[in-house]
């Protein structure tokens, strides 16, 4: 049997457990997935310590970043994101990836649909927004950062005006903001503001329609969810847990 799993807290949000165990079931493999919620990133070492068959894991909030430094090698593409989400292990060591580079990708293509996009928001500063932050790089997209903090971001949703947002016409959140169980949850913007010219990503998934989004299309605004993103980086994820991608 092959083990595999995810790391982060809290992982109620989450649906990688089912979606690998789904595919496990349907295609007959001798394969587990199991969620690991760990308080601190420290603790990592006790579940490879207990846990040895451990294959490869997933790692999302907190610890994209945090995961970083407890590596035996990177991918070039993770290290110049910063950012890591993808794990396998070969014989107790650790190499990284970041398939939300590729899973966003498919995304930001379906959401923006050819449409030259002139300037964006990325509201976060965290592991996702740099994922995000790097495919708009590759895609030529002028973008600022939004943070809470002036020192983390462009911007601060203080100094987002309604003259920022009107020129800024695809919107994305990568913030933690409206996940499940928090779904009231929202980035403090004027969504009044907003108007059918726009286009409003949130790479949450969990629920379907965030509070960002639902604020967005009663605007008019042309909205999406991280599903596609999730899906997309779990198969990637995938082929890097079976193909040549080893220490």
């Amino acid at each position: 049997m092959k083990r595999y799993g995810l790391i982060g807290h809290p992982l109620k949000h989450s649906q990688s457990k089912a979606l690998f165990e789904a595919k496990f079931e349907y295609e007959g493999l001798d394969c587990r997935y199991q969620n690991f919620d760990l308080k601190s990133i420290e603790e990592l070492h006790e579940v490879l310590e207990r846990y040895p068959d451990l294959c490869g894991f997933n790692v999302t909030i907190p610890y994209k970043e945090a995961i970083i430094p407890l590596l035996d090698e990177i991918d070039p593409v993770a290290k110049e994101v910063g950012a890591v989400n993808v794990v396998k292990v070969t014989e107790g060591k650790m190499k990284g990836f970041n398939t939300d580079v590729y899973g966003f990708e498919k995304l930001l293509e379906r959401a923006t649909n050819g449409k030259t996009i002139d300037h964006a928001l990325v509201l976060g500063t965290g592991g996702a927004s740099k994922a995000v932050q790097y495919v708009l790089r590759q895609k030529g997209i002028p973008y600022s950062t939004v943070s809470r903090s002036a020192e983390k971001g462009d911007l601060t949703y203080e100094t987002l005006n309604d003259d920022i947002l009107q020129h800024n016409h695809l919107i994305i959140n990568a913030t933690p903001l409206g996940m499940a169980p928090h779904v009231d949850n929202f980035p403090d913007l004027h969504y009044q503001a907003l108007s059918n010219k726009h286009i409003l990503i949130d790479v949450i998934y969990n629920p379907k329609e965030t509070s960002f989004m639902e604020l967005g299309s009663s605007w008019g605004a042309k909205v999406y969810n991280g599903m596609q993103m999730f899906e997309e980086q779990a198969k990637r994820t995938w082929e890097i847990f079976n193909g040549d991608y080893g220490l």
